[in-house]
């Protein structure tokens, strides 16, 4: 995925500030799809003017510009999105730290993975927010199933099994610290 495809998607929307396209990629693609910085949004966004894939359509008193998609960003979103998906690089510094966790003393990788876990229960609450806002919306151009509502979905998904895979690691890590006597362990 790029930033280009993200931002092309969220014009498919409607027309949109830069400053609101960034508002939209915080709220509903940051946590759990992809982030992007203001300071990127900007000048993909004149890229993507100069490429013809969206035009400005109005522009303010203090430069501030709305996009809309043309009809080459719609032929290049609908491409991108049937086109096969790159092959997924993973770079995941928590499941790294994980793996790694042999280097600390019980008590700290304890610790480490509670915050894992606490980090994983505001995720999945957050998403469920958004969630319930997102349902709320009445005034979403395309009414209906909306399909970042989908993606929202995968992401309270992959947020519940960030927490079950975390108390299911902290209980691993009682038992390694408290084996049961040798008369409770079964035979081989």
């Amino acid at each position: 995925m790029s930033l280009r495809h993200a931002l092309l998607g969220l014009l498919e929307d409607g027309p949109a500030s830069g400053y609101a396209l960034s508002t939209r990629f915080d709220r509903s693609l940051r946590r759990f799809a992809w982030s992007a910085r203001q300071s990127h949004i900007y000048p993909e966004l004149n890229r993507m003017a100069a490429d013809g894939l969206i035009e400005v359509t109005d522009e303010g008193a203090r430069g501030r510009r709305t996009y809309a998609l043309t009809e080459a960003g719609r032929i290049e979103l609908h491409d991108w999105l049937l086109s096969e998906p790159k092959p997924r690089a993973i770079r995941d510094e928590r499941v790294l730290r994980m793996m790694l966790l042999s280097a600390l003393t019980p008590d700290e990788a304890r610790a480490q993975l509670e915050r894992y876990l606490t980090e994983a229960e505001h995720l999945a609450a957050e998403l469920r927010e958004l969630a319930a806002l997102a349902d709320a919306d009445t005034t979403h151009p395309r009414h209906g199933l909306r399909y970042g509502r989908l993606a929202l979905e995968h992401g309270i998904y992959q947020a519940d099994a960030q927490v079950q895979w975390a108390h299911w690691a902290l209980h691993q890590l009682h038992h390694a610290d408290n084996p049961a006597p040798a008369a409770d362990q079964p035979t081989p």
